[in-house]
């Protein structure tokens, strides 16, 4: 069995509303205009079977690209990346050298931040490392710029270097840059979904949440439940844990979903063994009507101690008829429970 961002703990429970041999490396084709051809098959656009040879095709070499363009290209990369494309070629090696010192300075800011690698949290000098990975290109570094400038207040500030990522195409930011947004004194919904939408498509599955989330309240132009399930479920497959509540309460009522007790229970269990405490309260009645104490126990047991405090009456019901083995067994059971891992963007 199986626990930058204006959000937190407090709002992770509270979810449901009342993702060849001759040809050079790295090159492109070229957009010279097609000859005209009497061939209905060649000329046709909407032909799909189309054949040619690259062999025959003009090519440039993407080691040609000028440096401005290869940072905007490679502004959302991680370090790994980071690596891989500076190995391509000389040219990628000098002209991405500014968005791995980038990294350098992210990695000092986040220890900065955290207190970690020996350091003491110093929050000003974290900033100050953020800032500079963000003046070299990195949007990793401009989204927990952003982050800072929130948490400590300056949420216009935050607010510009969410756009910056967002804009450069970075899902974090644009999924932050939302949901600031919706949290601004004057909102602005239109253009939060907007952002939202943006890194739903690119597969940013706290943003697939938070775009159901709006859907599902009429928080943007309509109200869409249809469409808050469909986002609520892609979100739950892609391993976020308050979506797959969600999802199962959809299906449990059969709101934006058909009906199905058999999938609210399946995604009930999966929030459930991840640490969701409402899941884990529901998950434990549905083994109690079962009949099956001991797991129930161990639910009801996880949910309490995660704040639920009506799962705690219910335990104590079910513990005066078992015999004093089992419930050992179930509370030691408890004991040794690990949350599954779950994804938290």
């Amino acid at each position: 069995m199986a626990s930058a961002s204006p959000e937190h703990q407090m709002n992770n429970q509270r979810t449901w509303p009342c993702k060849s041999d001759s040809i050079p490396p790295f090159t492109a084709f070229s957009f010279q205009s097609a000859k005209h051809t009497n061939n209905p098959r060649k000329s046709n656009p909407t032909n799909h079977n189309i054949q040619f040879n690259p062999r025959n095709q003009d090519f440039s070499n993407f080691s040609q690209l000028p440096d401005d363009v290869l940072l905007k290209i490679a502004a959302t990369f991680t370090l790994p990346n980071l690596r891989a494309a500076s190995q391509v070629c000389k040219s990628w090696c000098d002209g991405l050298r500014p968005l791995r010192e980038a990294m350098l300075f992210l990695k000092y800011g986040k220890r900065f931040k955290h207190g970690r690698g020996g350091v003491k949290v110093n929050l000003n000098k974290a900033l100050e490392s953020f800032l500079k990975g963000a003046a070299r290109g990195s949007t990793l570094a401009m989204v927990d710029a952003g982050l800072l400038y929130w948490e400590m207040g300056r949420k216009e500030k935050g607010i510009a270097f969410y756009r910056k990522a967002a804009v450069l195409g970075d899902p974090a930011g644009q999924c932050n840059l939302g949901i600031c947004l919706l949290q601004a004194n004057l909102p602005d919904r239109e253009e939060a979904i907007k952002w939202l939408y943006k890194a739903s498509v690119a597969g940013y599955v706290r943003a697939q949440y938070q775009l159901a989330l709006c859907l599902h309240k009429g928080r943007g132009p309509s109200r869409n439940l249809q469409e808050a399930a469909r986002w609520y479920l892609k979100a739950a497959e892609g391993g976020y844990v308050r979506a797959m509540y969600n999802t199962a309460m959809c299906y449990s009522v059969g709101e934006g979903l058909v009906q199905s007790h058999k999938l609210a229970r399946k995604w009930m269990k999966r929030a459930a063994d991840r640490g969701h405490s409402k899941a884990e309260f529901e998950h434990g009645l549905s083994l109690f009507s079962e009949g099956n104490m001991t797991k129930a126990v161990v639910y009801l047991e996880l949910a309490t101690r995660a704040g639920e405090t009506a799962a705690d009456h219910v335990k104590h019901v079910i513990l005066q008829e078992m015999s004093t083995s089992s419930r050992d067994r179930a509370m030691l059971l408890a004991d040794n429970w690990r949350p599954l891992p779950s994804s938290s963007r």
